[in-house]
């Protein structure tokens, strides 16, 4: 039942959520972005990585997530909120199911990502946490 009293359409498959993790923040200059999250709002900087032609900062501003990654290489102005999935691919069928369209996948430190837009132009993530220590791996490096 939903909270209206109204059964649930028995043909939708349950959302395949657990948690928004990233705001995948689009930065035209990270170690300035990533100054202004620290010093001004009291973020504690996670990581700073220069590689791979971009730079990404990881900003931690509450103890439990979303963590702020702020990130060079990506195209436009809007925010990426980059939800975990106990399983990638059935969340994936599942989301096609209700009608979404698979956009962009990636393997990200943590594991593998699909990024897709909805029609009001906000950008949505879904991956699976396949490599748990990976955050720890990259915690406190500062490339700049």
């Amino acid at each position: 039942m939903t909270s209206g009293g109204d059964a649930a359409p028995a043909d939708l498959v349950p959302l395949p959520f657990e948690r928004l993790d990233f705001v995948y923040m689009p930065s035209r200059d990270v170690a300035s972005d990533m100054r202004w999250f620290t010093e001004t709002l009291g973020g504690r900087l996670i990581f700073a990585i220069d590689g791979m032609g971009t730079r990404v900062a990881m900003i931690e501003l509450t103890a439990e997530p979303p963590r702020i990654l702020l990130a060079g290489h990506l195209e436009g102005d809007r925010p990426i909120l980059v939800y975990r999935v106990p399983d990638f691919e059935a969340a994936l069928d599942a989301l096609e199911a209700r009608g979404w369209t698979r956009e962009n996948s990636i393997e990200i430190p943590q594991g593998p990502l699909c990024s897709f837009s909805a029609p009001g132009g906000q950008r949505i993530a879904v991956y699976q946490l396949a490599r748990p220590d990976a955050e720890e791996h990259l915690a406190g490096r500062r490339d700049f």
